[in-house]
């Protein structure tokens, strides 16, 4: 198995230059409708929510102003009331632009998951030949090391660039779908304090004050009732679970990270509670849609459609596994 990398996992022992004393370099490739009161931190002019102007800047950048041409697009196109538009565009940005990069992520992480056997076996050979080499330099520890390391890191990075799969690859999806979400909600912000267009004569913050649903018609105006913010974290913790429950034996960093983002998901709830209803539907909205990709992207039939390579990690009833892994780590306990 080791010479399926036709030679060239490990260099010869004299190409490696080493010596006793340092490990080698390895070169490693507005106005209308009666509007609510809102905190002042949440409907102060754009120009007044930072000295240096740093926000101001975001709300009148073109990303920001794409986002609101998408929305108003939707809704004019749609002809749906305010609230019917930001679920279908929200719906529609998601299925089409962080769906695909979900798919795209999952498929090089299982392709990396693959390739670990291998990349086990290349480690137990390199280091039995570190060892030989140290014994007969009298290397030190440190150096011998420092010289599996190097060594390690350039084979590892070549059998990633073999295949494809580097794993910063899986990270495209944050880049995309972060931005989005801060350009979209920084949109909708804009239309709900009057800071951007108007249409015939008729804001767009009039329209928003009457084109909520249900218990909230006001979508300029916060939910009194708490139902929407508690919903986005509610939503929140839930994707963050699911994730804890496939990570078996996480390392202390990934502990710590699911720590972290869980506390945000809880601090989410008293913010969206002060931010207008329209901000908050779309935050809902979009956590509902990465609840579902999650779940999706757990089907064996759609990642087969998405030829997403099987791993041994994959589950024939993955639904059913996650059912019995929440009722023994939230029920079962009590």
């Amino acid at each position: 198995m080791l010479c399926r990398l036709g030679g060239r996992w490990l260099r010869p022992l004299p190409a490696l230059q080493l010596r006793a004393g340092y490990p080698p370099l390895a070169p490693v490739p507005t106005t209308g409708a009666k509007r609510p009161t809102l905190p002042v931190w949440a409907v102060a002019p754009v120009s007044a929510v930072d000295g240096n102007g740093w926000y101001e800047a975001l709300a009148a950048s073109s990303p920001v102003r794409v986002a609101e041409e998408v929305l108003l697009g939707v809704h004019a196109t749609t002809g749906l009331p305010w609230w019917g538009g930001i679920l279908v565009s929200t719906v529609a940005l998601r299925g089409a632009v962080t769906l695909p990069l979900a798919a795209y992520q999952h498929y090089i992480l299982a392709k990396v998951e693959n390739l670990q056997p291998e990349i086990k076996a290349i480690a137990k050979h390199l280091n039995q030949e570190v060892a030989v080499r140290a014994s007969q330099l009298g290397w030190s520890k440190r150096v011998a090391r420092l010289t599996y390391l190097k060594n390690m890191k350039r084979l590892v990075s070549e059998i990633y660039v073999r295949d494809n799969c580097h794993p910063f690859k899986a990270t495209v999806l944050v880049w995309i779908q972060i931005p989005v979400w801060v350009f979209m909600s920084v949109a909708l912000r804009n239309f709900s304090t009057g800071a951007t267009h108007s249409e015939a004569g008729f804001s767009v913050p009039e329209q928003l004050a009457t084109g909520g649903t249900l218990w909230f018609p006001d979508l300029t105006a916060p939910d009194s009732t708490w139902i929407l913010p508690i919903s986005v974290g509610v939503i929140n913790l839930l994707i963050v679970e699911i994730y804890a429950l496939q990570k078996i034996g996480m390392s202390r960093f990934q502990t710590y990270i699911t720590y972290f983002v869980r506390a945000v998901s809880v601090l989410m709830i008293p913010i969206a509670a002060a931010m207008p209803s329209s901000l908050v539907l779309y935050w809902l909205c979009s956590s509902f849609m990465g609840l579902s990709q999650n779940l999706l992207l757990r089907s064996p039939g759609f990642r087969q459609l998405c030829r997403i390579p099987s791993t041994k990690s994959d589950s024939e009833t993955p639904y059913k596994d996650l059912f019995a892994a929440f009722y023994s780590k939230f029920i079962s306990r009590k």
